[in-house]
């Protein structure tokens, strides 16, 4: 009888332990969809990339949508046309997978890396761990993702992305509320 009020305890145990992973991963898709918006600011890139001058003003759009499952996040450089034939325009759904808060990044790269959160750390940074990669690897893919909630109205994304040769760049974006 002892075995089956032991087995009993570690089953609550268990499921209690996956309900507040569940509410983690709720609690960061919600506190990602309060950034819906437009947004612009400054963008820096280390190491220098050819055809990016340090400081490069970027837009970034955010809406939620499909009944409020999916967050899409849209970047390009400010001031330019939706030209996706001409500019740079990738596109990154956040979503729940299961329990877990997920992004999918479709990359200009021609890839679609797909990374989960970590739980929120003191309820202001979300950080993204890849997972994995599907399409063309050629030119290399996004690797990890942070985004630092500010205040309502600024928000920092800091995005790295693992080129050829296992060379790291990263982006990082200072962005006001504009909208």
């Amino acid at each position: 009888m002892k075995s089956v009020r032991s087995s009993f305890w570690l089953v609550v145990l268990a499921l209690s332990t996956m309900a507040f992973a569940q509410n983690d991963g709720q609690k960061s898709f919600d506190k990602m969809k309060t950034m819906a918006g437009e947004w612009e600011g400054i963008v820096t890139v280390t190491p220098p990339m050819p055809g990016m001058s340090g400081g490069d003003k970027m837009h970034v759009s955010m809406r939620v949508t499909s009944r409020g499952n999916v967050l899409v996040h849209e970047m390009q450089q400010a001031a330019t046309p939706l030209d996706a034939a001409k500019y740079d325009h990738p596109v990154t759904m956040f979503y729940m997978d299961a329990d877990q808060l997920t992004l999918l990044h479709y990359c200009d790269a021609g890839n679609r890396p797909r990374m989960t959160a970590k739980p929120l750390i003191d309820d202001k940074t979300l950080d993204f761990d890849f997972i994995d990669v599907t399409g063309n690897m050629k030119y290399g893919h996004m690797q990890h993702s942070t985004f630092t909630l500010v205040d309502a109205n600024h928000h920092i994304e800091d995005w790295t992305f693992a080129m050829p040769g296992d060379k790291l760049m990263h982006a990082h974006m200072d962005l006001k509320r504009v909208n």
